[in-house]
């Protein structure tokens, strides 16, 4: 029975280092795409271990009837698909201001014309690292909103393009 035990812990410990892969210290660039608005974010990643990094993401987001601005921050896990290719997921939130058109339908609903929010963010993605210092990814991020204007639920899918050092 030991040697079972150990056998499957020598195999399962050389799974989990065949799927370990470095992930750059650093990368900047932009993610762009659409919630319930076209935005487009600053975005830095710094990695925290072998397999985990923080993202943070400065952002401005135009809608139909607003425009606001959003900051986020995910903590990620990274694992790796197949040479170049990793897939992530993580959890995160952020503070966000909007600004409301005055062409807005409903518009006397809220109390002013501008708020500030919170957000609880999830994330899941797709990676490529080129073997030159670029990363393209692309990603979907859900987020529960806490605010008058921004209450409720958003579907943030984007794509990233960042430099790596």
């Amino acid at each position: 029975m030991k040697k079972i035990v150990v056998t499957l812990l020598v195999l399962l410990g050389g799974i989990a280092s065949s799927n370990a892969q470095e992930i750059s210290k650093n990368a900047i660039g932009i993610r762009t795409g659409g919630g319930s608005g076209f935005g487009t974010e600053i975005s830095y990643q710094r990695d925290l271990g072998a397999n985990n990094r923080l993202e943070l993401d400065l952002g401005y987001e135009s809608g139909k009837h607003f425009d606001g601005f959003k900051a986020t921050g995910i903590y990620q896990w990274i694992w790796n698909l197949e040479g170049s290719f990793n897939w992530y997921a993580g959890a995160g939130g952020g503070l966000g201001s909007s600004n409301l058109d005055a062409d807005f339908p409903g518009r006397e609903r809220f109390n002013n014309d501008s708020e500030t929010f919170f957000f609880a963010a999830g994330q899941v993605g797709i990676e490529y690292h080129f073997d030159i210092p670029l990363l393209l990814s692309l990603d979907i991020r859900p987020e529960f909103n806490f605010g008058d204007f921004r209450d409720g639920n958003d579907l943030d899918i984007a794509l990233g393009i960042r430099y790596q050092f």
